[in-house]
């Protein structure tokens, strides 16, 4: 009965939402944020003791503002992911805030055969960053999924992004994403992956925040294993309708150690960038999963 619910709801988001007025859409997701908030649930709990390690020196109120702020900005996120298959490309284009000269670099990557892997946390509204680059001369790009629950759910999101122009892989359940990943990347094409996580818990133990995490470390690996230009992006939401992106410089492959070496190591470099752009935009980091390993225990 409750994956009957989940689902239903789902359905309705990609029903109904995308029938009413924009506004009043917005109004109704940050309503239910605020619920949300007061009711101070695990996942509230979770985010806080998160932004804790953001901002150290915050105090009791300045935090729970900052949770509220982050509430409303995920509910943001998922009011927006069902509605923007109706969102006009050129709103998309011309209220996006990016540094282009480096995705202008990174296209030229993939021009000259090379491929490229942006590394995203779990921030702003990447579903719409990826529509962005998609129209912007990427085509279309190669990411992977986690298998939610229940799978009718998986597979509307799946639906979701593959009409955004994307190639949807599953993290588990089928042929190993990573060959493919590699594949891809070998033709000179784009790989995209939202990897401040770790969920297949073999993740690089490293510094986040100055505290030990787990993060994935596909990214570096793919990196290493292909020659592939990983590039990190942050993205966050700007004013009330528009968005934002960076895409910082490439982090190169070390020239000694062995594999597992060079992946920790870029992948600690990944997290450190991560650090940067969620210090700049703290209330568009949609964390509320568990990463330090203080509190996984």
């Amino acid at each position: 009965m409750k994956e009957k619910l989940i689902d239903a709801g789902y359905a309705l988001g990609w029903s109904l939402v995308r029938k009413l007025p924009e506004s009043t859409a917005r109004s109704l997701f940050d309503s239910a944020a605020g619920i949300a908030w007061r009711r101070q649930g695990h996942g509230v709990q979770v985010l806080e003791g998160n932004l804790t390690r953001v901002v150290p020196d915050a105090d009791g109120a300045e935090l729970r503002d900052l949770s509220r702020d982050a509430l409303r900005s995920y509910s943001r996120y998922y009011c927006e992911a069902f509605r923007l298959q109706d969102i006009p490309k050129t709103r998309i284009d011309e209220e996006m805030t990016v540094n282009r000269e480096q995705v202008d670099k990174a296209l030229e990557y993939m021009k000259n055969g090379r491929g490229v892997i942006l590394a995203l946390p779990h921030m702003g509204n990447f579903e719409q960053a990826g529509a962005w680059i998609n129209n912007y001369g990427a085509g279309s790009f190669t990411t992977v999924m986690e298998r939610l629950k229940p799978e009718s759910v998986y597979e509307r999101f799946v639906k979701f992004r593959e009409s955004l122009g994307m190639e949807v892989l599953p993290l588990t359940g089928g042929a190993s994403s990573f060959g493919i990943l590699a594949q891809r990347l070998r033709a000179g094409k784009l790989v995209c992956l939202v990897t401040d996580r770790d969920l297949s818990d073999t993740g690089v133990e490293l510094t986040f925040f100055g505290e030990k995490a787990k993060i994935s470390g596909g990214s570096a690996a793919l990196a290493v294993q292909t020659g592939a230009a990983l590039m990190p992006v942050g993205c966050w939401f700007e004013g009330e309708t528009g968005w934002g992106a960076h895409v910082y410089d490439e982090i190169p492959v070390p020239e000694t150690g062995d594999r597992k070496a060079k992946v920790a190591a870029m992948t600690q470099s990944l997290a450190t960038v991560f650090e940067d752009a969620i210090r700049q935009h703290p209330a568009d980091w949609h964390m509320l999963q568990r990463v330090f390993l203080r509190d996984l225990g």
